[in-house]
């Protein structure tokens, strides 16, 4: 059963002249920030990609404001409205139908350009499919990539896989449901059977989660097409032994600034070789430059 949501007491300390960059939740609306209604009970124009969607949320918290259509066909139309609001000394809000704005969503021209007319920016955070996604899928996050939404089409789409291969990363993309199957099955034929991870419907009623090697999951017919919002994470495929040819031209290279021992030592940590070895090779590169 669904709890009602009661609005929290608002800030109230006056909210400063400038953009708002306003993250909304992902599904669950008790994910909204204490920040996030301030900024948008006080703003003078709020930009919603779907001022339908955005009216649900702004009505669930008893908010009302200016709303204008803000996606990637009345945004022409709409930064003009916002700039004017700003130079009047104003308060813009910018939200998209969930999440933070700008990620997979219009809005990076309104950025620049209000940056460019030196008005202020102010990035108010919050829910995030991508972070949310990442943070439950177990797999490395000390390098990510942000790849977005894959082409519709098999040959655009595996063109665009194969672009990512050698990234050594772990790799995080939004999917539509109705894609699904096809996108994991293109990604395990690019990808191999690598580590990935699809998420679901991320704060919802249904949520889940869902690991194994991409052409397991590929095969789930459970995954086929299933309906909600969908982020997939691959993790990165597995780093190619370095072979003498790379050893020698990275030695070389230590070499013209480093003495032999720490031209070994600097090599074997870029490429996980033996040092003893690499010192070995050193000095006789070293030798053969002065014979």
């Amino acid at each position: 059963m669904a709890h009602p949501v009661a609005p929290p007491p608002l800030s109230d300390q006056p909210l400063s002249p400038g953009l708002y960059i306003v993250a909304t939740p992902i599904g669950n609306l008790r994910d909204i920030t204490l920040r996030a209604l301030d900024v948008l009970s006080a703003a003078d124009l709020i930009l919603a990609e779907d001022t339908r969607v955005t009216g649900k949320l702004l009505a669930a918290f008893k908010i009302s404001g200016r709303m204008e259509r803000h996606d990637e066909h009345a945004a022409e139309r709409a930064r003009p409205k916002a700039l004017a609001v700003l130079e009047q000394g104003g308060r813009v809000a910018l939200v998209s139908d969930a999440g933070t704005p700008l990620i997979s969503d219009p809005g990076y021209r309104l950025v620049r350009e209000v940056a460019a007319a030196g008005f202020p920016i102010h990035p108010i955070p919050g829910a995030s499919a991508l972070l949310a996604g990442l943070s439950v899928a177990g797999l490395p996050s000390d390098r990510i990539l942000f790849a977005g939404f894959p082409p519709p089409k098999t040959a655009g789409r595996r063109a665009f896989l194969q672009d990512l291969a050698g990234i050594r990363a772990t790799l995080v993309f939004f999917e539509g449901a109705s894609r699904l199957g096809d996108s994991l099955a293109d990604m395990a034929q690019v990808f191999g059977p690598r580590e990935a991870v699809v998420c679901r419907e991320l704060t919802k009623l249904y949520e889940t989660v869902v690991r194994g090697p991409l052409d397991a999951l590929a095969a789930d017919p459970s995954l086929a097409a299933p309906k909600g919002e969908i982020v997939i994470l691959v993790g990165p495929g597995r780093e190619a032994e370095a072979t003498a040819a790379d050893a020698d031209l990275a030695l070389s290279e230590a070499l013209s600034r480093l003495k032999p021992a720490e031209a070994a030592g600097e090599v074997a940590r870029a490429l996980g070789l033996s040092r003893r070895d690499l010192y070995r090779r050193a000095l006789e590169m070293k030798a053969e430059q002065t014979g």
